[in-house]
């Protein structure tokens, strides 16, 4: 490897500390564990250690492995705290603090983390969200070297899967990112070990960046194409969950599928059929089908909500927290 590190060889051991959360770092740490890796630290999000405890910390405690939750990592005190464990690979496993960039360097190896998405293609926060949003046909991982950038670093390998007509968020990460996320760490930590480990310079001509996936892009505008609110939909399920009114309350939709019509007349929002299916709602060019809402009192069948709200065929969903019965003209 360049940038005056060691070359190391399979059967030298990496000093290897894991930053992380959720059953995305436990898995990452107990995985590398089993494997005969020698894990030193485990890093878990700032603050203070309020409730349950993250899957992160309990997979570190029930192997012996020391477990630190700073209130923040932008002390010097934390900082020194890192640097005393002498880590030779730090490995970022579902981050969502920034790291000052002071830490990236301590590791003698460097610093590697999990992206899912094809870098440079959906940078940020929200990068599955987005790829489901946009209608890609095609998403993945990147294991890459941290620099300061947010996920500008160079790639070291990149794994692709097909996103599906109807995949969601939520089905893509646990069905498919996850272990293979998991998988592309082990062989990351295995490239490093031999010195074979690549450092690819993202091309920012074709880099993307998308904000948080939150209620700001939730919403759903009936007057767009039927399958950008089909999309909107997945890629929003499970969270935040995409959102339209109906009777003036919030009600957010789940287990979508692209439907015709079959009334070109029909108004954007316009509840087309409602039956033990679901309901149907018109948009441009084409309707959703929606198997399952969710309000402020939870989720539950699209069809369960329909008989509870008296919801009938003719009403409208709005964006505007406006929707109700309206004549068809």
């Amino acid at each position: 490897m360049g940038n005056g590190r060691a070359i190391r060889t399979r059967q030298e051991s990496l000093r290897i500390a894991i930053m992380g959360q959720a059953a995305f770092g436990a898995k990452v740490l107990e995985t590398l564990s089993d494997r005969g890796e020698v894990i030193i630290a485990a890093w878990l999000p700032q603050g203070k250690a309020d409730g349950k405890p993250d899957p992160l910390k309990t997979a570190a405690d029930g192997r012996g492995i020391p477990a630190f939750q700073p209130e923040s990592y932008r002390t010097p005190e934390t900082l020194e705290a890192f640097r005393s464990t002498n880590p030779d690979l730090l490995i970022m496993a579902f981050v969502t603090d920034i790291i000052p960039s002071s830490f990236l360097g301590v590791p003698t190896q460097g610093t590697i983390c999990y992206h899912p998405s094809i870098l440079p293609r959906h940078r940020g926060g929200s990068a599955i969200n987005w790829a489901v949003i946009m209608g890609d046909r095609e998403t993945g991982l990147s294991i890459f070297w941290a620099d300061a950038g947010i996920d500008t670093g160079p790639v070291l390998l990149r794994k692709r899967i097909p996103i599906g007509p109807e995949d969601t968020t939520g089905a893509l990460y646990f069905n498919r990112l996850f272990p293979l996320g998991v998988e592309a760490i082990v062989e990351s930590v295995g490239l490093i070990k031999e010195g074979r480990a690549p450092r690819m310079v993202q091309d920012e001509g074709v880099a993307t960046y998308e904000p948080l996936c939150n209620d700001r892009v939730a919403r759903i505008d009936w007057e767009k194409p039927a399958a950008e609110v089909h999309n909107l939909i997945r890629g929003c399920d499970p969270q935040p969950g995409a959102y339209s009114f109906y009777r003036g309350k919030k009600v957010r939709f789940f287990e979508t599928r692209l439907v015709e019509t079959g009334r070109p007349d029909a108004r954007p929002g316009e509840i087309l059929a409602s039956d033990e299916g679901g309901f149907t709602v018109a948009a441009r060019g084409g309707a959703v089908r929606i198997g399952k809402v969710r309000t402020e009192a939870g989720k539950q069948d699209a069809i369960a909500f329909a008989a509870e709200t008296g919801l009938q065929p003719g009403e409208t969903f709005t964006a505007d927290g406006q929707g109700g019965r309206q004549s068809h003209p």
